[in-house]
């Protein structure tokens, strides 16, 4: 199942110098402000050929760099605007297209919004989108590996490297998710700009959910290659008996169970803007608009998709169990787990992404489990029916019987770059460090001077024996 790919905003262009005025005696920061100018036009530049080019083409990793360059001169701007170095002859305005939020014809609105922070944030969530689709297009090149019968062990673990490393891009991308919500949007309030006329995309609510869907893809992507050997053994003859190289039941399904519970939080907490934020006036069009409804479905499908994964494996542990009563369990654990794949078959799994590559992508996976729960179910049904002879459970009986999930990823914290100038950039601490150095040679020539001109005297000074 791959990951969710983000429709990327676009920016308006903006130039530092209308509103930034250097305060400093020898103008020290004036040509940064030109470069921090030009590295945004850049960013904007970046987004507008992204927009353009084909999903297959957009190269996510060159906007990644891009952020990069640009982040440490808004932060610069932002550090001498604290200090004083900096004045702003009047509150920035930028413009940003919103990519989260539902509209009737499906269009991304231009919206306006005011403060050093409120790029600061669109910027960071950009980055974050960039990240998870970088994940995306990484994983969507490696295809079905796990069951090439033809792949050679190094050519696997080749590819197992790579789906480990969009498994990194997507807990990066939780950790920036994370950072936005709990501080840039809350030092943006503390700024005196509350969270009236800002659209769903820039809330703390779904940010915090963002953060929890990205932490879910990633785990979703540690599964598959935690499964990547024993799939490649199972090719020939899926279904019981395992492989040997199959890894713990149990932690494959906590393992999922985790990710419900990652997902089904993330859609709560996405759907609340809608509910908690009243209708009121606003400059934005777009400040009363809820989450797109691809982004809902997507992780309603999801955790419903990994519901029934639990479901399976829960069964495949019961059946593999030398445990006699546990015949009866494993049927009724593939029976609720087979109901729900039919269910997302038939709801047409993969409407979320909007594209016809990723849906037909997604429903043939759930084809493909379908398919294997099937085999197990076969086999646990047939030994119950003429070996074992146990009941079988109903449903709300195996609901008790659910354990806790447990993640197999953690999100990377993310940490600010430092400034590019101005108060905590490498060059200002190196000059305040050289101020320092001065200031303490020029004390010490003082005391020397001062010491020989005004000779100490003492008892027998002069005499000497």
């Amino acid at each position: 199942m791959s990951t969710y790919l983000y429709e990327l905003p676009t920016t308006g262009a903006i130039s530092f110098g209308d509103f930034c005025v250097d305060t400093t005696a020898s103008n020290a920061y004036t040509s940064h402000i030109a470069e921090a100018t030009q590295a945004r036009a850049n960013l904007r530049g970046a987004l507008k050929v992204t927009k353009r080019t084909d999903t297959d083409e957009k190269d996510y990793l060159r906007l990644i760099k891009v952020l990069d360059d640009y982040l440490p001169y808004l932060h610069g701007i932002m550090a001498c605007v604290a200090s004083g170095d900096i004045r702003l002859k009047s509150e920035p305005q930028f413009s940003w297209r919103t990519t989260l939020s539902a509209h009737l014809f499906h269009t991304s609105p231009r919206i306006a919004l005011v403060s050093l922070h409120a790029d600061l944030a669109s910027s960071l969530l950009t980055y974050a989108f960039a990240l998870s689709n970088f994940a995306c297009v990484t994983v969507a090149s490696l295809g079905s590996y796990e069951y090439d019968r033809a792949i050679s062990e190094i050519e696997r673990k080749a590819k197992d490297e790579k789906l480990n490393f969009a498994v990194t891009m997507l807990c990066r991308a939780s950790g920036i998710f994370t950072y936005v919500s709990e501080k840039v949007l809350l030092d943006w309030d503390k700024a005196g700009e509350g969270a009236s006329g800002r659209p769903p995309d820039l809330s703390k609510e779904v940010n915090v959910a963002l953060a929890k869907m990205a932490l879910a893809d990633a785990q979703t992507l540690a599964i598959r290659k935690f499964l990547s050997k024993s799939a490649y053994d199972s090719v020939v003859s899926p279904g019981p008996p395992l492989p040997k190289s199959h890894p713990s039941i149990p932690l494959i399904f906590k393992f999922h169970l985790e990710c419900v519970s990652l997902y089904s939080s993330a859609r709560t907490l996405a759907m609340t803007p809608r509910s908690a934020r009243p209708l009121s006036p606003s400059s934005n069009p777009d400040s009363n608009a809820e989450v797109c409804v691809e982004l809902r479905r997507y992780l309603a499908d999801t955790s419903t998709f990994h519901a029934a994964l639990a479901h399976k494996w829960l069964g495949v542990n019961a059946g593999e169990s030398a445990v006699q009563e546990k015949g009866g369990e494993a049927v009724a654990w593939l029976l609720w787990a087979k109901k729900e794949l039919e269910d997302i078959k038939d709801g047409g799994l993969g409407i979320a992404v909007g594209r016809d590559r990723e849906k037909r992508g997604r429903k043939g996976r759930v084809a493909d489990e379908l398919d294997s729960v099937g085999v197990f179910l076969k086999h646990y049904k047939k030994i119950n029916d003429s070996l074992t002879f146990q009941p079988v459970p109903k449903q709300q009986d195996l609901q008790a019987r659910i354990p806790t999930g447990i993640l197999a990823v953690h999100p990377k914290p993310y940490t600010p770059p430092s400034p590019a100038f101005g108060p905590g950039s490498v060059e200002y601490a190196r000059l305040q460090t050289e101020a320092l150095t001065l200031e303490a040679d020029d004390s010490s020539g003082d005391e020397a001077v001062t010491s020989s001109a005004n000779p100490r005297t003492y008892a027998g000074a002069g005499s000497y024996f």
